[in-house]
């Protein structure tokens, strides 16, 4: 079953998955804002331009299904920000980056993963991880339900496991959806979950309510930490956050500001703005000449170094000398396709954080959801167009620096001598 939410509502598909009592997967697919002309070749500046023109990127989720019972539910995304938030209630949120990766079994369900491991250590109880699976779900139900605009692919296969708890469609839907109605009243002054309250007028704030809600908001309302989040720590449904922070954003003590929506992603981006000396370093691995062609005249124009492989199984030799930081590969490719190179890439620990981007072909809805099925970060549609690549590299690298020297590239030019890539 797949279609676009345009055609049928999510509710209307959970409905359908619950009273089939199906055992599977649902992927959900929101439509991001498009960029005119992005397809095609870009003239002088307009690369600029287009970059400037992007606003609010697809995003994706995951619901899995046991007899027509939710599993779990999350975004697509691969970081572990959403566990740590919710592990906050139990002071144990550190224990994540002390726990062995290596034991993680689910790839497109990471932090599931991870959950799974600190219950096995004793670090959460069974009880505990029931209530964050729990808030993750409603969490992920109220996007869901809250999207007009999409694709979905449900596919029937065996459950996700193990399975530590399993809930019921109907109760959680109708919760769910006067919750959705209900934040509507916030509008304009609240937009999305993802804005971040900052105290605007510390005086009038401490004069409206008391000494414990005021230092409350002095600790969250910093600028930085969302209303998602604040609703996480304070384990609470965001509605009830809205509310009580709804007041003082519409007398003006409290204002919000937009977040990022990937805040590590940023992070990460931030970071690596800081070595001015290193050039971001991107491996292309596609079979096809004029793309391997296109990327590397792109990519150095702007700055990269950039390295394009036309054999996957050299590919897999390479990218260890080379230690990249971000890898564009290709889905269909002969001796070994794009899904299995990247999924022996993620049993690396040395890519389990690199983020790799598959290259998909224009109708490519499945090759999507197979690529994170498989530890994908992202993807990008062919053909494609310089905009396009350039933001999604600056997405994950940063913004390349034609003026910083590059003592590295003698090692790719030396390493694809040897290997006679694209030859």
């Amino acid at each position: 079953m797949q279609g676009k939410l345009s055609e049928i509502d999510i509710r209307s598909i959970l409905q359908l998955i619950e009273l089939g009592q199906r055992t599977g997967e649902l992927f959900v697919e929101s439509h991001g804002s498009s960029i005119a002309g992005v397809s095609g070749d870009f003239g002088a500046g307009s690369a600029s331009r287009n970059r400037k023109a992007l606003a609010q990127p697809s995003q994706s989720w995951f619901v899995f299904f046991l007899n027509g019972q939710i599993i779990y539910a999350g975004s697509s995304s691969s970081n572990l920000s959403r566990l740590r938030d919710h592990l906050r209630r139990y002071r144990v949120h550190k224990a994540v980056d002390q726990t062995n990766a290596s034991t993680i079994a689910t790839h497109n369900a990471p932090e599931y993963g991870y959950l799974w491991t600190l219950l096995e250590n004793s670090v959460l109880t069974p009880a505990q991880g029931r209530a964050v699976i729990q808030s993750m779900v409603y969490e992920t139900l109220f996007d869901l339900l809250s999207l007009h605009q999409g694709s979905f692919v449900f596919e029937l296969g065996s459950a996700l496991s193990p399975q530590l708890t399993t809930l019921e469609i109907a109760p959680m839907m109708a919760r769910t959806m006067k919750q959705v109605q209900e934040w509507k009243q916030f509008h304009p002054h609240i937009q999305s979950p993802d804005q971040c309250p900052a105290i605007a007028d510390a005086n009038h704030l401490r004069e409206t309510v008391s000494e414990a809600t005021f230092k409350i908001l002095e600790r969250w309302a910093d600028g930085k930490t969302s209303l998602r989040q604040m609703a996480r720590y304070l384990n609470r449904d965001i509605l009830t956050v809205a509310r009580a922070v709804y007041p003082h954003i519409r007398d003006g003590s409290v204002q919000l500001l937009n977040s990022p929506a990937d805040g590590e992603a940023i992070a990460q981006k931030r970071e690596m703005q800081l070595y001015q000396d290193r050039v971001p370093r991107i491996v292309c691995i596609d079979d096809g000449l004029t793309v391997r062609q296109s990327v590397e005249d792109i990519l150095n124009r702007h700055g990269y170094e950039v390295t394009a492989i036309s054999n996957p199984l050299k590919a897999l030799s390479l990218v260890f000398q080379l230690k990249p930081d971000l890898i564009l590969c290709d889905i269909t490719m002969p001796e070994l396709d794009g899904y299995e190179l990247c999924a022996m890439l993620r049993r690396s620990t040395a890519f389990r954080g690199t983020p790799i981007v598959m290259l998909t072909g224009k109708d490519g809805f499945i090759d999507r959801v197979t690529a994170r099925m498989v530890g994908a970060t992202d993807y990008l549609t062919k053909p494609f167009g310089e905009g396009e690549l350039l933001m999604l590299v600056e997405r994950y690298v940063g913004i390349g620096d034609l003026n910083r020297p590059k003592p590295e590239k003698l090692l790719a030019e030396a390493l694809e001598d040897e290997l006679e890539i694209g030859r």
